[in-house]
């Protein structure tokens, strides 16, 4: 891949095989065409009683019946966000104070985004005890490691569903009966962002309390995302203002992004089954290619969602890998794009061994990613691996 730089962008030039979705995606044309309609032709305030105001409004709640529709909730307990941060934040910076009086113990998990465990860091200085649970060999928390964990002044609890690296699936639904087979009254809260319209669940299947999710990783634009809280749900508002969303989050609602979250999502719902048999299928042929080609390859974690491929190849580095790859017009990653390049903390946290978490590499899929673009990436990494000095 080639960049010729103009005055303010890049233009991308030659080949481009975009398997980073896990950070970001494309959005899809259905969602990029509700997003100018908002922007060009139904750009009143939802909040304004006057027609213009009348019809923005009604586009935002066919987005929240969408959102809600998609997990399995009542239209009244989705509230918009900016995005997937937010929602977190909103949760577990807000759910926790909200119940105090239970008690001060709060679990999470060691491998979470840093939405949840830069949040946690604020509950610590605040007095609370957190409990960090670590994952098995292949990345998942387990439900004996949870109900270890789970005490009678455990007030909240917010594990992942889906690792943003590794793909591991955790069994949210067995930390919730554990919750209420011992009758306590901690609030579950999960980051779904990474499965929301890619695995199917539903809040009911999972039985939390909060759920997040994010619109720009399933092809909706950035800058929206919702955070479902089921009523009678203890929570404070993060932010203070206006009445939008029945008081709980004020600000004037970003329509042309919700519009576009709520199309992706409509679209994602309706190809679920279908993408994720394709992805799936994609994925195994990756790896069986790559087993064959590459002695001493490493594939971390079981790929419980097929839309992650965590690879490594011990005495490389991932930077000069991915370097070798964005070269050829190959965009992959070495872990969260949060991180911004630093060290996988979630490999650490299961222990690899250093050559292997050095050596690592994050390729993600979409339901637009091609069989022949998996071909060029096996022979562009292929070929990597016979050209780069190993360290």
């Amino acid at each position: 891949m080639y960049l010729k730089k103009t005055v303010n962008y890049y233009i991308i030039q030659s080949m481009n095989i975009y398997f980073d979705n896990a950070a970001t995606t494309m959005v899809c044309e259905e969602a990029a065409t509700a997003a100018l309609d908002m922007m060009r032709d139904i750009y009143g305030n939802p909040s304004s009683s006057h027609h213009m105001g009348r019809a923005a409004a009604k586009e935002l709640n066919n987005a929240r019946k969408i959102i809600a529709d998609a997990v399995g909730a009542p239209d009244n307990e989705i509230y918009f966000t900016s995005g997937g941060t937010e929602s977190v934040n909103w949760a577990v910076l807000c759910g926790v104070p909200a119940h105090f009086r239970k008690g001060n113990h709060i679990i999470t998990s060691a491998i979470e985004h840093s939405a949840v465990l830069e949040s946690m860091k604020q509950h610590e200085k605040a007095g609370w005890e957190v409990t960090y649970l670590h994952p098995d060999d292949n990345g998942r928390i387990t439900a004996n490691d949870f109900a270890a964990a789970l005490r009678e002044n455990t007030v909240f609890a917010s594990i992942m569903l889906v690792n943003n690296e590794t793909g591991a699936v955790n069994p949210i639904h067995e930390f919730s009966k554990e919750i209420k087979k011992r009758k306590l009254g901690t609030i579950l809260h999960t980051d779904a962002v990474q499965g929301f319209g890619k695995i199917p669940f539903t809040v009911k299947s999972l039985g939390v309390e909060l759920l997040s999710v994010s619109a720009h990783k399933l092809h909706g634009p950035k800058g929206a995302g919702a955070l479902y809280i089921k009523n009678n749900t203890g929570i404070h508002s993060l932010l203070f203002g206006g009445e939008q969303e029945e008081k709980k989050r004020p600000g004037t609602e970003a329509l042309p992004a919700i519009a576009g979250f709520g199309a992706a999502t409509k679209i994602a719902i309706q190809k679920q089954e279908e993408a994720l048999a394709a992805v799936r299928e994609l994925r195994e042929y990756i790896v069986r290619e790559l087993k064959s080609r590459l002695p001493g390859i490493v594939i971390i974690g079981n790929g419980d969602s097929p839309y992650l491929l965590n690879i490594s190849l011990p005495g490389y580095k991932s930077e000069v890998i991915m370097n070798f790859l964005d070269n050829e017009g190959i965009c992959v990653t070495s872990g969260s794009a949060c991180r911004k390049g630093k060290r996988s903390r979630v490999l650490e946290v299961m222990k690899l061994k250093n050559d292997i978490i050095d050596g690592a590499i994050r390729i993600s899929f979409s339901r637009y990613s091609l069989k022949k673009e998996a071909d060029i990436f096996i022979n562009t990494l292929e070929k990597a691996y016979n050209n780069i000095i190993r360290f």
